[in-house]
């Protein structure tokens, strides 16, 4: 795995995944902060040169990395770390640190597995507290492609009083669990959803917007 740009966010990353015994290459193109990463980590597991150079690129491996993370706090250098990953050295698993998550859709577009954004973790953990009806991202399964969401239930929404068979879900999307009353219950076909409830559902990325509408319209 080689993880790009060793500022903080690079090197507590490189050194989590160290301690769990996987082969990471940190690359970072400031000399005096190789050095201190090396100090560090080992140099073993640093490599001096800019991650966005094609031949700094292929001396640091990227044609045999499994796993290739953009971690740099500028999202051009990022995007053109991920894109160069996936366009030219083929690599599987693409992910990318965002610091504007307003960029993250470019990300998407180019084919980035998986996106992180600091800005949007803490404005959807807000959104949690103050906004029912609105779909919050918790987590991802395959490589990113299926998202676990928690959503709270308003006195607006139509599922209000409605068994979730007779709701019409967007396609593979799955009502999996929910709480009342701070009690969880597994959900079948015949559970009635009721004001105030939380569920979680799991859905397809591309089909998040579409449960956003059976939620409140």
């Amino acid at each position: 795995m080689i993880v790009v740009g060793g500022g903080n966010v690079g090197l507590q990353l490189s050194k989590r995944l160290i301690a769990k015994n996987h082969e990471i290459l940190l690359m970072e193109k400031d000399a005096k902060g190789a050095a201190r990463l090396s100090s560090i980590i080992g140099e073993e597991s640093v490599y001096l040169g800019d991650g966005c150079e094609l031949i700094t690129q292929k001396n640091a491996g990227f044609a045999r990395a499994d796993v290739i993370v953009a971690c740099t706090g500028e999202d051009e250098d990022n995007l053109v770390v991920c894109q160069m990953a996936k366009s030219f050295w083929n690599v599987k698993r693409v992910l990318a640190r965002v610091n504007d998550p307003w960029h993250e859709e470019i990300f998407q577009k180019i084919g980035v597995d998986q996106t992180v954004s600091a800005t949007g973790i803490i404005y959807s953990l807000i959104e949690q507290q103050i906004t029912l009806d609105e779909i919050i991202p918790v987590g991802a399964l395959l490589r990113g492609s299926i998202e676990v969401v928690e959503a709270i239930i308003s006195h607006r929404s139509p599922l209000v009083n409605r068994a979730v068979r007779d709701i019409q879900l967007p396609p593979q999307t799955n009502i999996i669990w929910m709480i009342r009353e701070e009690q969880g219950m597994i959900v079948t076909g015949d559970t009635m959803i009721l004001e105030n409830d939380m569920i979680v559902a799991v859905v397809p990325q591309e089909r998040a917007s579409e449960l956003r509408e059976v939620l409140t319209h």
